[in-house]
C-alpha cells in the first residue's frame, strides 16, 4: 500500500504492542511503522523477491510464502492480529485464506479497493473499467483477479461465520462510516472467530 494516509488510518486499527501477522505485506512499509510507532512485532509474509529484500532492509521480519497455499505453518490464535491489506483481491482461495486469518489471529483487518466507489461506478457507467488511484492498473494488466465492494466483504465474513467487529471504509485517510460502499475508495473489515 503505497498511500501514507490509508497505512496510518490502518495502523490505528491495531492495538499498541500487538503480535502482528500481514499476509502480502509487500515491502513491509505497514509492519515496519506498526513496530516503530506502536510497539508492533511479528513477521510479513511476501512471495516477490524484491518486496522480500526490501523487508530485509526494512529490519522486517519476513516469510517467502504462497499464501494460496495455506498458513499450516502457523497454530491457531497465534497472532493478536492478522492484516490482509490490499491482498485478498490478488488470491485464488481468497475465502480459504479469509478462515486462515480467522484462525491464525484473534483478531483479522481486511483491506482492499472498493471497486462500488461512485467513481468507479460512474467510469462504468461511460463503459470503462476504472483506473483511479486506488485501482491504477489498466483491466488488461491488473494484477487483481477479483474485485469486490464494501458489501461483498461484509457477506464473505457473514458466509463463513465470522464475527464482524468493524465494518467501514477509507478515503484519503479518513474513516468513513456513512454509505461507504459509495463514498469509500478503500473497503475495510475488521473481525473475528
Amino acid at each position: 500500500m503505497s498511500d501514507h494516509s490509508t497505512l496510518e488510518a490502518i495502523a490505528r486499527l491495531v492495538p499498541q504492542g500487538a503480535r502482528v501477522l500481514d499476509l502480502g505485506c509487500g515491502d513491509g512499509a505497514l509492519l515496519a511503522h506498526l513496530q516503530t510507532q506502536r510497539g508492533c512485532s511479528g513477521y510479513g509474509i511476501e512471495i516477490d523477491d524484491a518486496n522480500v529484500l526490501a523487508c530485509v532492509r526494512r529490519g522486517v521480519n519476513v516469510i517467502q510464502l504462497n499464501l494460496d497455499e495455506g498458513l499450516s505453518m502457523f497454530g491457531d490464535q497465534s497472532f493478536d492480529v492478522v492484516l490482509q491489506i490490499d491482498t485478498l483481491q490478488h488470491l485464488r482461495n481468497a475465502e480459504v485464506v479469509l478462515r486462515e486469518t480467522a484462525r491464525v489471529g484473534r483478531t483479522g483487518i481486511v483491506a482492499f479497493p472498493n471497486f462500488a466507489h461512485w467513481p468507479n461506478r460512474l467510469s462504468v457507467l461511460r463503459g470503462r473499467m476504472p483506473v483511479t488511484r486506488r485501482l491504477p492498473y489498466q483491466w488488461y494488466d491488473t494484477p487483481n483477479i477479483r474485485v469486490g465492494t464494501q458489501a461483498d466483504l461484509e457477506m464473505l465474513a457473514q458466509r463463513n461465520g465470522l464475527k464482524i467487529l468493524d465494518s467501514f471504509g477509507i478515503h484519503n485517510g479518513r474513516a468513513v462510516r456513512f454509505a461507504p460502499n459509495l463514498l469509500a475508495s478503500t473497503a475495510v473489515l475488521k473481525f473475528s472467530r
